[in-house]
This record gives C-alpha cells, sequence and structure tokens, in this order.
C-alpha cells in the first residue's frame, strides 16, 4: 500500500494553524491568527486577535469608526503578539511566522525585536497603508524574509463529527 499523496504541507499545515486559531477572536470584523514555528518544523506558539486579559470583550468597544478611544484599536492585541507573548519565554530566534493578514508595524517591531527571522502570510490587503509600508520598511533593514504563501488548495475542512474519526 503506498502512503497518501493528498496530505498538507508545512506551510498548508503551520497556515491551517493560524487560520484556525483565528476562530478564537471575537473581532465581528476581522479575526486573526498566528502561528509561530521553530526551524524543526515544531510549534512554538499561536494567538488570535482580541483584548488583553482582564479586559472584558463585553465592556471594551469593537466599533470601527467614531473617536479613537470609542473603537478597538487602542485595545485589541493582534494575533502576532499574542503568539509571540503566549510562547512562555521559549527563544524564537530563527523561527517563522504565519498569519493570514500581513503584519501591521507595531507586529513588525515585536518580530524583529524577538528575533523570528520570516513572515509568511496570505493576504496582503493593505499593502498600500503607511502602517503596511513601515513594516515592510523595517523587515527589509531588518533582514526578515517575506513570503507570500500560495496554497496548492483552497480549503482545508476539520470535521468534528465523531463519526468521521
Amino acid at each position: 500500500m503506498a502512503k497518501r499523496s493528498d496530505y498538507l504541507t508545512w506551510d498548508e499545515y503551520f497556515m491551517g494553524v493560524a487560520l484556525l486559531s483565528s476562530y478564537r477572536s471575537k473581532d465581528p470584523n476581522t479575526q486573526v491568527g498566528a502561528c509561530i514555528v521553530n526551524e524543526h518544523n515544531k510549534i512554538m506558539s499561536v494567538g488570535y486577535n482580541g483584548f488583553p486579559v482582564g479586559c472584558s470583550d463585553d465592556e471594551f468597544p469593537w466599533e470601527r469608526e467614531g473617536e479613537a478611544i470609542d473603537t478597538k484599536y487602542p485595545y485589541v492585541c493582534h494575533a502576532e503578539l499574542n503568539a509571540i507573548l503566549n510562547n512562555a519565554g521559549a527563544d524564537l530566534r530563527g523561527c517563522r511566522i504565519y498569519v493570514a493578514l500581513f503584519p501591521c508595524n507595531e507586529c513588525a517591531k515585536a518580530i524583529i525585536q524577538c528575533g523570528i527571522r520570516e513572515v509568511v502570510y496570505l493576504s496582503d490587503k493593505y499593502a498600500d497603508s503607511p502602517m503596511t509600508r513601515a513594516s515592510k520598511r523595517m523587515f527589509r533593514a531588518a533582514g526578515v524574509q517575506l513570503r507570500k504563501l500560495t496554497p496548492t488548495r483552497s480549503s482545508i475542512v476539520i470535521a468534528l463529527d465523531e463519526e468521521k474519526v
């Protein structure tokens, strides 16, 4: 019997973990997940966008427009930063991070500071924004590799039905 030929590539597997993590986000507009992986293809940490621990998602705003203080932007911790902070102190130097949405400038700083060497992303829909342009400038200066993932499949189905196991 031959082995399966339709198994996930490492890139699809880790991006799938990042996307699955995004399902934990309670943000009504944008759900992002991140997965940090070391050079041995071991998952070091995962994260998703949401409010900091102790800041109730029922009491803080989810709005995208209005006075800055009344929007989600000053409060939400992005998936990349959460993945870095969730890591429990292990060395992330030389790791790569998988994220659906290209990192903002604030996350880029954290990615660079902890020594992550590669960013693998699906979407760069804010490519022309000043914050994304700043991210790319910092990544280039720091020697962080950027790679847009082109998946070989359009979906990964996870069945939670006991009979399918």
